[in-house]
C-alpha cells in the first residue's frame, strides 16, 4: 500500500470548479444561474462547492441556459465548445502524466450501501512512470471514496483508493473492491477450504462475512485496492 503524500502526485479538478467555471464564463451569478435552473442561492453554492452533487433536471436545465454539460460531468468539452478560456489544469500530452476518473460512488467501507449510478466527481494526475512502476495500467485505474470505519487501519472514512480493475482474480486474496448483493464495499478477502470466501473488516470491531460457494453468483471482483491516498496524520 502506498499513500500519496503532497507533490508530484496529483492536480484536482471537479464537478462544482468546472460548474463554477462554466457559470463565469457566461457571466451569471450564483443567484442568476440557480434562478433559471430553478434551485436558490444556496443549492448553487453547494453544487460549486462539491458539497452536494447536481441533479439532471437541474442540469437539463442549466444546458439550456448555455452551461457546457459534459465539461462539467467530464472534463471535456462537446464539438465545436473549444475557444472557451483556457484550463489550469496541464494537458498530459506526453506520456508523464496519466488522468484518473475518481468517482464519489460512496463504495461502502462500513455496512454497504446501494448506489443508483456513478459520475466522475474529479481527476487527479498521476506520474505514468509511478504507476507503471507499481504494474498498473493508466487506462484501467479508477479512483472511488471510501465510505464507513469498518476498514479502519487500513483504510478511514474520506480516503480515496485507487482500483486496479484488470485486476479479477477467481481465487482473490488482499483488499478488493466487491460488489456483494448489488452493494459496492471495500473488504479484505481471504479464501478459506472448501471454496468459501472470507470478507474481513479491519476493524475488530465488524464480524466477518462468509461467502459460501453457493452464493459466489451474488458477488463480483470490480478490482483490487492499490493505492490509498489519505490524510498525512
Amino acid at each position: 500500500w502506498i499513500t500519496c503524500q503532497a507533490r508530484g502526485w496529483l492536480l484536482m479538478d471537479s464537478i462544482g470548479a468546472r460548474l463554477r467555471e462554466e457559470r463565469e464564463r457566461l457571466g451569471l451569478t450564483q443567484t442568476e444561474l440557480g434562478e433559471k435552473a430553478g434551485v436558490t442561492k444556496n443549492t448553487q453554492r453547494l453544487y460549486e462547492s462539491d458539497q452536494r452533487s447536481p441533479k439532471a433536471d437541474y442540469l437539463v436545465a442549466v444546458e439550456h441556459v448555455g452551461v457546457d454539460t459534459r465539461y462539467v460531468l467530464m472534463g471535456t468539452h462537446e464539438e465545436g465548445q473549444g475557444e472557451k478560456e483556457p484550463r489550469d489544469l496541464p494537458e498530459p500530452a506526453n506520456e508523464d502524466l496519466s488522468p484518473v476518473a475518481m468517482y464519489d460512488i460512496e463504495a461502502a467501507a462500513g455496512d454497504g450501501r446501494s448506489l443508483e449510478r456513478e459520475e466522475v466527481e474529479s481527476t487527479m494526475y498521476f506520474p505514468t512512470e509511478q504507476l507503471a512502476a507499481q504494474g498498473l495500467d493508466p487506462a484501467q485505474v479508477v479512483g472511488v471514496k471510501v465510505r464507513g470505519d469498518s476498514m479502519d487501519g487500513t483504510l478511514a472514512d474520506g480516503d480515496w483508493v485507487l482500483v486496479d480493475r484488470s485486476s479479477r482474480d477467481p481465487h482473490p486474496e488482499g483488499v478488493f473492491l466487491l460488489l456483494v448483493h448489488g452493494e459496492r464495499r471495500i473488504k479484505r478477502v481471504q479464501r478459506v477450504a472448501g471454496g468459501a470466501w472470507l470478507l474481513i473488516s479491519d476493524n475488530p470491531r465488524y464480524e466477518k462475512e462468509l461467502i459460501k460457494p453457493q452464493d459466489m453468483k451474488d458477488v463480483e471482483i470490480l478490482g483490487r485496492c492499490e493505492i490509498r491516498i489519505g490524510k498525512v496524520l
